[in-house]
């Protein structure tokens, strides 16, 4: 039974109110206990769960039967189960919902408890499917909202409770060992450059590494050198001198050579000095980081203490797969710092990534600041409780009643934004804004509503209306899949595109301060519901302006056109997700997503996410089509889903479970090749595979790149934050650079299978490399350490985790091992107690095994 207590402590201040003259008619010292018990999943054979919500008081005084409420978020939809009702769930908008009292609820005298059964869509699966951020609002004073505090999960004491359908399973802990020992055995140079050059070769000797080495560079690669002099300074204890053409004999040289294929550099390290070699800035840059990985990871963790570091001598020459390799972070659900995306960027860097996809609002939030529109972040960067949502948005992903708190509230000053900007640039990283629209915009849309009704106060009716996002006397009705039902902008509104227009211009100037280029903004298009646009007044009018637009489909097309058409008179280039290229034509006895003809000279780019339900071929069938594609599938790169179903592994489960492997052996050309099951594992049926549409090699030239995806509904601090991005993110940068493996493309299935078990292990072994490296890189990242997977045969236990290289420590107690621990060598004895926790180097531990 899963249970979730709240200690309702209640606050002395609430917004510097006291709450003694709203907490009625008990103290404000009153003491509830809250629980959410599960009992079902697949509640009568249906995708849904049955549990209750209970209240105990564990106060000294009367709990009252009227007069309250009990405001949480949930991202599943409610309802209460036929009998009698204690409590009633009430669905505010999204995932708000609060429980009042009942018709057959009493007071609750101490020590007694109240409970209500309900059912949810979809199942629970672990602890990221709890309702969170509860807090009480006493219905004399509306307004204020009081944080009840102190959650605490408790592990399942059923686990079959876990279990999503009948027959739902997942692997054992002794499979995943199994797993785990595959390609030990066979031998393979391993290269200490990473993600994996496309020629790399060890040559005898080392080049000594220390404070007397100095920088040649060509003047077209002075930006580059001082950067990487600065870092260099930081591991040798000295900043090396940069010269401009005169060598000695403990040079490292950087040369420009026209003969170098674009996209493409060489490094050869002797023992006489290093040379790296390229035709462009970005090129040289890729060489040095390639040099930064070839230290040995040691080096960053003595940081200015060796004097010496040696460097393996190589010959090496590389050039990445695809030209666009990126990452999108998401900083409206939840927002993180602007030290926090620099933190990702170094990362990026490090990696060879070319672009950070930055998606700043959604229906949580707006988190750019934009000076001619000052209500974006007044109102749309925060999240509170309050009346009206006049000054604040309603609160979501638990982010509680209080504005300004983080993660739900923040934003980046334009000043902020610029210096990030100026980071990504000295580091080469393109960033792409992304402003959603037109569904994912209540953010904007309730901030323009308050720009509104403020200006309306003051007698400016044009002002009011100049930038307004939806008709205020709309009537359609409609709600999203997070449960929204007025988060979508009107786009027969001439003040929208007003809107779009100030905002583009405005990022566009943000970008020429900086100094960094934009080619593109990504205007989102997805998940817009059915039943827009139905009841607009606007809307009806437009039609009788232009007959040729008769429905929902028609809008989309017109919407889409003018953002193109103002982006191309900008001379920048549309991005969007897939709904932006597509349609939806009846085809019979079904509807199916078709590539849109509308747009295929338009230079759209699009990132696909969507390779489920029967879509699975649809990036192919959009890139054969002539569009660009981006590949950013959720089985394989949304890292905000769980690495593996354990009740305390955080993240979310539609798309799957996304583990390492998930990453690593997915094929960009031919991903289909083997991925045969549906997100849940249950194998997708040969017809349905023999439908689906391969690429073809005019496709191919028109898959544009590949992208990860960390959206932050479940992420709300910098540890959680790479927590969830590292170590997937290895497995993207391989897959992004490297060229395809012989594995993933042989069609020799028995050789295919032993070739993918030697470069797994491969992978893996190099994996283990960069996390030490990442212990100390940039002040070090909290990446998600493995859980040791165990085997027990003939009565002893052997031990091992994914990623080869971490101390397994363990106790035989029941207690929970710690780096004093014991070290596990060799299998042991069974014995009952017997618990297991990897550890890294730098002595932090991961979850415990037993």
């Amino acid at each position: 039974m899963y249970k979730i207590l709240f200690n309702a402590l209640l606050w002395a201040l609430v917004f510097g109110a006291d709450t003694r003259a709203v907490a009625q008619p008990g103290p404000a010292t009153d003491q509830l206990e809250i629980s959410w018990h599960v009992y079902q999943n697949n509640y009568l054979g249906k995708d849904q769960t049955l549990f209750s919500m209970g209240i105990r008081n564990n106060g000294k005084t009367t709990f009252p039967n009227k007069g309250w409420k009990i405001y949480f978020n949930h991202g599943k939809r409610w309802s209460t189960v036929e009998g009698t009702t204690q409590l009633k769930i009430n669905h505010v908008n999204g995932g708000l919902y609060y429980i009042s009292p009942g018709k057959d609820v009493g007071t609750l005298r101490p020590g007694e408890n109240l409970e209500q059964s309900f059912v949810s869509n979809s199942w629970v699966v672990n602890k990221s499917d709890a309702p969170q951020g509860f807090y009480l609002v006493w219905d004399t004073a509306a307004g204020i909202g009081i944080p009840l505090r102190d959650v605490k999960i408790s592990i399942p004491e059923d686990m079959h409770q876990m279990d999503r359908f009948k027959g739902d399973r997942e692997l054992s802990s002794a499979q995943r060992y199994l797993l785990n020992e595959r390609g030990k055995t066979q031998q393979r140079e391993q290269p200490e450059i990473f993600p994996t050059p496309l020629v790399y070769k060890e040559t005898p000797g080392y080049f000594k590494l220390d404070a007397a080495v100095d920088l040649v560079t060509d003047h077209a690669f002075d930006a580059e050198v001082q950067l990487f002099a600065d870092e260099l300074g930081l591991l040798v204890g000295k900043r090396p001198k940069i010269s401009y053409g005169n060598k000695n004999q403990k040079s490292i040289v950087f040369e420009k050579d026209s003969s170098v294929k674009e996209n493409s550099y060489q490094l050869r390290v002797a023992p006489s000095g290093i040379l790296i070699t390229a035709n462009s800035a970005r090129d040289i840059h890729y060489g040095i980081q390639s040099l930064k990985v070839l230290l040995d990871p040691s080096a960053y963790a003595t940081s200015g203490k060796r004097k010496t570091i040696p460097v393996k001598c190589v010959e090496v020459e590389d050039r990445p797969l695809f030209g666009f390799r990126a990452m999108m972070l998401d900083v409206a659900r939840n927002f993180h710092s602007k030290e926090a995306v620099m933190k990702l960027i170094d990362l990026l860097s490090l990696y060879k990534f070319t672009t950070l996809h930055f998606h700043l609002n959604d229906d949580e939030g707006w988190r750019l600041q934009i000076h001619a529109l000052p209500e974006l972040t007044s109102v749309g960067a925060n999240r509170g409780h309050g009346i009206n949502e006049q000054e604040s948005l309603m609160p979501s992903y638990g982010s509680g009643p209080l504005a300004g708190r983080p993660a739900g509230s923040g934003f980046y000053s334009r000043a902020d934004f610029v210096e990030i900007l100026q980071y990504a640039k000295r580091r080469h990283i393109d960033v792409i804004p992304e402003i959603e629209t037109p569904g994912h915009a209540r953010a904007a849309i309730i901030s323009m509503q308050a720009r509104y009704h403020r200006l309306m106060k003051s007698g400016d009716t044009a002002g009011a209306k100049a930038y307004l996002l939806r008709d205020m006397a709309d009537t359609s009705v409609y709600r999203s899949v997070q449960q929204w039902n007025d988060h979508v902008m009107d786009v027969s509104l001439p003040s929208v595109y007003h809107f779009l227009e100030t905002v583009t211009d405005e990022i566009i100037d943000m970008y020429k301060e900086a100094g960094a280029p934009l080619q593109t903004i990504h205007f989102g298009g997805d998940e817009v519901p059915a039943g827009v646009w139905t009841g607009s007044p606007s809307v009806n009018a437009l039609k009788e302006k232009h007959p040729e637009i008769k429905n929902a489909a028609d809008l989309w097309d017109f919407f889409f056109d003018r953002i193109a058409t103002m982006l191309e008179q900008r001379k920048l280039y549309f991005s969007g997700w897939e709904e932006t290229a597509l349609k939806k034509p009846a085809v019979p006895g079904r509807k199916k997503w078709q590539p849109n003809p509308l747009f295929l000279d338009r230079n759209f780019h699009v990132n696909v996410w969507n390779n489920m339900a029967g879509n699975e071929d649809l990036a192919y069938r959009l890139a054969n089509s002539g569009y660009k594609v981006i590949l950013s599938f959720v089985t394989n790169f949304y890292f905000d889903m769980a690495y593996v179903r354990e009740f305390d592994e955080p993240g979310f489960n539609w798309g799957g479970f996304i583990n390492l492997e998930q990453a690593y052996k997915f094929i960009p050309f031919d991903y289909l090749k083997n991925q045969h099951t549906d997100y849940v594992n249950r194998p997708l049926p040969a017809s349905m595979l023999r439908q689906f549409e391969p690429l073809t090699e005019q496709g191919k030239q028109h898959i544009h790149g590949i992208q990860g995806l960390l959206w932050s509904e479940t992420v709300s601090s910098p540890d959680r934050l790479e927590y969830m991005y590292l170590p997937r993110l290895l497995a993207l940068s391989e897959k992004a650079w490297a060229a395809q493996p012989e594995w993933a493309v042989s069609t020799d299935t028995v050789a295919s299978k032993r070739l993918y078990e030697r470069d797994w292990y491969t992978f893996t072994t190099s994996v283990s490399r960069e996390l030490k490296r990442l212990d100390y890189y940039g002040g070090g990242y909290t990446y998600r350490i493995p859980t040791p997977a165990i085997r027990l045969d003939n009565g002893m236990v052997s031990v091992n985790t994914d990623i080869p290289g971490f101390q397994i420590r363990y106790t035989t107690d029941g207690t929970i091992p710690t780096i004093k621990s014991k070290l596990y060598q060799q299998p042991l004895k069974h014995l009952t107690g017997l618990r297991f926790r990897a550890f890294n180097d730098a002595g932090r531990g991961g979850a415990v095994s037993q």
